[in-house]
């Protein structure tokens, strides 16, 4: 039997530093519908390994210069994340040797001479395999993500905002760097939904997400969805001047989005309020009070007439600038 379409697309890579032995393995493998690649020794399999990223290594365990057993050591370091199977090939049979095989990362073995029909049925299951937990993998992956994302404005939800924000606390504290916070409160949204509907107030939630999403763009920023129409910005590294220029960017991109809020008591477009602070987080500090601090900010923001920023400074401006 052929392998499957999947497989046929399969990269073998053959070490071995016998031709005849690369040769006979070649012909069979791709009768079996295989892609093949070779290399003669140790040194050119982790060459050829790197370049090529094949599906699976087929590894003769005795060789010159670099036996099999060193070469698969060398192979895992290259292959954090794919899980390429080591198939050694081998002639000795003795408990010490398969042992050894294991010990280095090989994932299954085959003796000399090759019984193949065990040889097809062992790259076929180890491809299997590894493809099987490469998928599984990624679905861990997404699901990872979707916990931690928001369903409705796909930025950061509630609860990865609480253990980034507990995660780069702990680091600046051990760095002595600055760490901004800004919370942000879309103005008289219960008045937009009542005037448009929820459908309408979810769309202008997603669009005021992404334009906030738009203007954080360093990689250690995080842009969360802290409460119904309320966002929080997360600046690590930023002092109360990169902070000031965030809050107020956010605001005027609001501004810009023109939506329309016909019952708005502050303008005749939805707009939002800010309130962030700044702190150099130490040992008898603690997140929450710097989390009520900006929330007080952003209550003194709202009191002062809404569609604007107020920063509570906690620790005086840094060199640090954005």
């Amino acid at each position: 039997m052929k392998a499957n379409a999947q497989e046929s697309q399969s990269l073998v890579l053959i070490v071995d530093d016998e031709p005849f032995i690369r040769l006979i393995l070649r012909h069979f493998l791709e009768r079996e519908g295989y892609q093949i690649a070779e290399a003669q020794n140790g040194i050119e399999a982790l060459t050829a390994f790197k370049q090529l990223h094949p599906d699976i290594v087929l590894l003769d365990a005795i060789m010159p210069d670099m036996d099999g057993f060193e070469c698969c050591t060398q192979l895992q370091p290259l292959d954090s994340s794919k899980h390429t199977p080591v198939l050694m090939i081998t002639g000795l049979e003795d408990q010490e040797s398969v042992d050894r095989a294991f010990e280095v990362g090989a994932m299954d073995y085959v003796t000399k001479p090759i019984h193949w029909p065990v040889l097809r049925q062992r790259v076929k299951r180890l491809i299997q395999q590894s493809q099987l937990q490469q998928k599984l993998e990624a679905v861990n992956l997404e699901l990872q993500r979707l916990v931690t994302i928001d369903g409705l404005t796909q930025v950061a939800n509630r609860r990865r905002f609480e253990e980034y924000f507990n995660q780069e606390w702990q680091r600046l504290k051990r760095d002595q760097r600055p760490l901004s916070l800004i919370l942000c409160d879309v103005d008289f949204f219960k008045l937009y939904n009542d005037t448009y509907g929820h459908r309408v107030g979810d769309r202008c939630l997603q669009k005021i997400a992404q334009a906030i999403k738009d203007i954080i763009k360093r990689p250690g920023d995080l842009v969360a969805r802290y409460g119904g129409e309320e966002f929080a910005v997360i600046l690590p590294n930023t002092d109360t001047e990169g902070a000031t220029h965030v809050a107020d960017k956010i605001c005027h991109a609001v501004r810009t989005l023109a939506i329309p809020h016909k019952n708005s008591l502050v303008s005749p477009h939805v707009t939002l309020s800010a309130g962030f602070t700044t702190e150099i987080p130490h040992l008898d500090s603690d997140l929450e009070d710097m989390i009520s601090a900006a929330d007080r900010a952003l209550y003194q923001a709202k009191a002062a007439g809404r569609d604007r920023f107020v920063q509570n400074i906690l620790l005086p401006r840094s060199k640090n600038s954005r």
